[in-house]
């Protein structure tokens, strides 16, 4: 028997180079792209272990979860880290980086997230990319969740390593990611004795057996379903229009952010400033006395495919995330994440006016 997902014919080397050229271009970048067989942990941790070494300092911007992943993976590799750390529920700022950088002139590699979906916030990579290359320093940045939902533009910002994810607005598969790589990181890499060589987490053996060889032969066999799936949302990218794509994003969280607030029940935004707002997810915080994670639970008993979930570790008491991203930035899916959340808190003993939230939507949402 056939199925469509087996018995396919064997991924060429010239077509994996052809998708590793479109995601280049979706990131406006003429760096290397390495596309890597496994979920953006994996390009992510390799940035860090190539980048980082005993003897060099580190800045760790910290605006969630992920940022504090980079510091420990950062210590982990012998390097004097510097946590610039700012609350949650805001962005942190150029300036904010600037001071650190000259605090601490010795710092020669900067991490960074763009958007937090983890926290709802997104950072302002363009003007710390210009501080971070005025400094002379690395310049990383996780935009999984951010590419597709935002202007993300390599190239012009600055950035040397850029690590993204498929599963979030692109819309595709979440076991396969990217990292473009300028030439002086690899320069930085290929300088590191502690570098991942001959390892899964390798960037240089990347560049050594496929992209100095001349992306004629590929170092093992290609995850080929995700890599599939990869080209197939990227082709559906281009055919809508990346700044169409980015539009419904930036549509739906302010639709979200507007609705939450009309809805009441004690729900608000979590990030205080709209400008610091990630476009791929919103976070919500709960009333006083209401358990987020409760809340959650109860508004997806009736429909346990809404994009709804409770925040991570000690925010799951407080925070609510509405993750329209990908094929839920749509106004009925946040219309339903609404009117769900709304159904919550009236069974939590609080009023909300569904009403209200759903005029709020309708008036945010731009009229086609």
């Amino acid at each position: 028997m056939t199925h469509p997902f087996l018995d396919l014919a064997p991924l060429t080397a010239a077509r994996f180079a052809a998708i590793e050229r479109r995601v280049a271009d979706l990131l406006a970048t003429e760096q290397d792209v390495v596309i890597m067989q496994g979920e953006a942990l994996l390009p992510l941790e390799g940035c860090i272990r190539g980048g980082a070494r005993p003897g060099s300092t580190a800045l760790n911007v910290v605006t969630g979860p992920y940022g504090q992943t980079f510091g420990d993976w950062l210590r982990d590799c012998g390097a004097e880290v510097v946590d610039l750390a700012v609350p949650f529920h805001s962005a942190v700022t150029a300036e904010q980086v600037e001071r650190a950088l000259a605090e601490h002139p010795e710092i020669d590699f900067v991490s960074l997230v763009h958007a937090e979906a983890a926290t709802g916030n997104t950072n302002p990579v363009g003007e710390i990319g210009e501080v971070v290359r005025a400094h002379g320093a690395l310049f990383m940045v996780d935009a999984v969740a951010s590419v597709g939902a935002e202007p993300l533009l390599v190239d012009a910002w600055g950035v040397d390593l850029c690590v993204i994810g498929a599963q979030k607005a692109m819309g595709g598969p979440a076991g396969v990611s990217a990292v473009s790589v300028s030439a002086r990181a690899w320069e930085r890499m290929a300088a590191n004795p502690k570098a991942p060589r001959q390892s899964y987490l390798s960037l240089l053996d990347w560049k050594a057996r496929w992209i100095d060889g001349g992306r004629t032969a590929l170092p093992h066999a290609p995850a080929q379903l995700e890599m599939l799936a990869l080209d197939a949302c990227l082709e559906r990218i281009a055919t809508d229009g990346l700044d169409t794509v980015m539009a419904r994003h930036a549509s739906a969280a302010a639709a979200t952010r507007a609705g939450a607030t009309a809805l009441g029940g004690g729900l608000e935004p979590y990030v205080h400033d709209a400008r610091d707002a990630a476009p791929v997810a919103t976070t919500l915080r709960t009333p006083a006395g209401v358990d987020a994670a409760e809340l959650v639970g109860r508004a997806l008993a009736a429909d346990p495919s809404l994009p709804l979930i409770a925040g991570g570790g000690a925010l799951s008491k407080e925070m609510v995330r509405v993750n329209h991203y990908g094929v839920d930035a749509t106004r009925d899916v946040v219309l339903s994440a609404l009117e769900a959340l709304g159904t919550a808190l009236a069974g939590a003993g609080r009023t909300a006016d569904l009403e209200a939230a759903r005029a709020a939507v309708e008036e945010t949402w731009p009229k086609s």
